[in-house]
């Protein structure tokens, strides 16, 4: 384990938290909670369904989550 703060305890997260405040937080200034809230949530939801991802091929995450599960049940059967 490293020491608070350092991102190798989970490369994924903290590239996503870097993310979410570059393209999303760093916009606003929330007078409430509801508000931030529902912003997180709307940006969550754009990043997974119409967000695509050079990594993932240009995919969007949930297009890449069809094609592994599709490929999967297709090695299963």
């Amino acid at each position: 384990m490293s020491r608070k703060g350092n991102c190798w305890d989970n490369p994924v997260a903290e590239s996503f938290f870097k993310t979410i405040k570059y393209e999303c937080l760093n916009r606003y200034k929330f007078k409430c909670y509801i508000n931030f809230n529902n912003t997180i949530e709307e940006y969550i939801n754009w990043y997974n369904i119409e967000r695509i991802h050079s990594s993932l091929g240009y995919l969007t995450p949930l297009e890449m989550e069809m094609e592994l599960k599709e490929s999967f049940y297709k090695n299963v059967a």
